[in-house]
């Protein structure tokens, strides 16, 4: 529940931050003649959208589980992440399909030059998205939302197209018009990666892709200390939209009577799950070790 008010009052802040500046940076675009400052405010709205979606995705992660979904619901942090990829792409390439046009036109006599409003519309849009960009990381990881991170790319894809917004503006009012509208192709590109990159962790979570090396390693390291574990014959892990889901098999004295060993896996159950608290549920299966 705790993690659920985090998530809200990140996403409420970011929506208000994106509302604000892309309409900024669409005014701002508009009056300093700037097409790459256009795109960008785009860009920033899409954001609006997204985080919207990832709102809707946590909160439909944080259900319990009920008779049809005896697993819980936290694969829906995965399909919130997969919208988000697509709209994000689609919003990129709108922006790039017009840049492309622009570009191999060859008409750039009519094209106007971004004025110094845009330019300083851009500094403070990479200023403002790179600071969004840490702040929603940072609760990311620490609730441990993947909606809430890509999220958080989308922001960095932002600052960086602002930056592409930027040079463009600038090669623009130093004689190279159509530098303006290869900036927006150059957003394009940087919207499009982020995409890739969303919708490629999401669909790994879904298809219960194993959890990190190094969290596996510190399982495997827990069991081992367990008292009366002997060793350890198999262990398997799966992301599991934010939570890891863990299958043990350990080694026991083959003489140990049944409650004896039900004790032993019951407290590997109880030390993996207070310590790592990604870990939503660990199986552990005794076998009598080898002689």
């Amino acid at each position: 529940m705790e993690n659920n008010k985090i998530a809200d009052r990140v996403s409420v802040q970011t929506i208000i931050a994106n509302l604000i500046l892309s309409v900024f940076k669409l005014i701002i675009g508009f009056i300093g003649n700037s097409s790459a400052m256009i795109s960008d405010a785009i860009h920033s709205a899409s954001d609006v959208f997204s985080t919207i979606v990832v709102m809707i995705g946590i909160k439909m992660a944080a259900k319990e589980s009920d008779e049809e979904h005896p697993y819980g619901h936290e694969k829906m942090e995965c399909v919130a992440a997969i919208v988000l990829a697509i709209v994000l792409f689609i919003t990129g390439l709108g922006i790039g399909v017009e840049a492309f046009r622009t570009i191999f036109s060859g008409n750039y006599e009519n094209l106007e030059i971004p004025g110094i409003l845009a330019l300083i519309a851009a500094v403070i849009s990479i200023l403002v998205k790179e600071g969004m960009y840490w702040y929603t990381r940072y609760f990311a990881r620490k609730i441990n939302s993947g909606a809430l991170m890509a999220d958080a790319w989308h922001h960095r894809s932002d600052a960086l197209s602002s930056v592409g917004a930027l040079v463009g503006i600038f090669g623009a009012r130093h004689g190279f018009v159509v530098m303006d509208s290869a900036a927006s192709l150059v957003i394009f590109v940087f919207i499009a990666k982020a995409a890739y990159d969303i919708f490629m962790d999401a669909i790994d979570k879904m298809i219960d892709r194993s959890c990190d090396e190094n969290t596996q390693k510190q399982i495997y390291e827990c069991i081992l200390e367990t008292e009366n574990v002997l060793g350890i014959d198999l262990l398997q892990t799966r992301i599991f939209g934010n939570k890891i889901y863990v299958d043990a098999e350990i080694e026991v004295d083959g003489d140990v009577t049944l409650n004896e060993a039900h004790d032993i896996s019951e407290l590997v159950h109880q030390r993996i799950e207070e310590k790592f608290d990604m870990v939503k549920h660990i199986m552990v299966h005794v076998n009598p070790a080898r002689s």
